[in-house]
């Protein structure tokens, strides 16, 4: 852990492309004010780590992991809080998360069946996350109208299913035709929100 008391071991997962967007300077924000504040840090760019995105056989058959994939089992292992920053792309996540999630979250690994049993055991607890979002549909829209599917699939139905909670999201938007002085203050509700682990 970092030096100070209540330090956490903070991994921060930039869930597209990790260079040149305005979500990878959200997440290069966060990790830099975690680190600040005394925290741990880990930063895993998704399109910089070799992997199959595909799960070609769901959980019938074992589809082995890439060692990229096993560092990132053993960072998530490691962290007690993790941070996702992704856009919002057609209402959902990205093709590259969705990915990444198919394949590292796995049974015995993120949850467990139990036999006789509807849901599964929660194999991740004790972890929080932040989602640092961005997107071109206005925030309110996005919730109100179309019931924010993006942040539902990854906070109730894929991190909290697996123990992760609290789940916290900072929604940025719209990026399109965003100014400077606004991009600034997401920047900063992003240091800001790392300074809440």
């Amino acid at each position: 852990m970092g030096g100070k008391t209540g330090a956490k071991r903070v991994l921060v997962i930039a869930a597209h492309a990790s260079d040149g967007t305005f979500g990878s300077a959200l997440a290069q924000a966060y990790a830099q004010a975690a680190g600040q504040a005394g925290h741990e840090v880990r930063v895993l760019a998704l399109d910089q780590i070799a992997f199959d995105p595909i799960l070609h056989h769901g959980y019938k058959v074992v589809q082995e992991l890439e060692p990229d994939l096993k560092k990132a089992q053993e960072s998530i292992t490691w962290a007690n809080h993790l941070v996702f920053a992704f856009p919002v792309w057609w209402g959902g996540i990205p093709a590259l998360l969705k990915g990444f999630l198919d394949r590292v979250m796995l049974p015995g690994f993120a949850f467990k069946y139990q036999k006789g049993k509807a849901f599964p055991a929660k194999l991740l607890g004790g972890r929080s996350a932040h989602l640092l979002v961005t997107m071109d549909t206005p925030p309110w829209y996005y919730r109100l109208v179309y019931r924010a599917p993006a942040i539902r699939q990854m906070k109730t139905t894929t991190l909290e299913f697996c123990g992760i909670t609290p789940v916290t999201t900072l929604h940025c938007g719209p990026i399109l035709d965003s100014t400077l002085d606004k991009r600034s203050a997401w920047l900063d509700r992003a240091r800001a929100m790392a300074g809440t682990i």
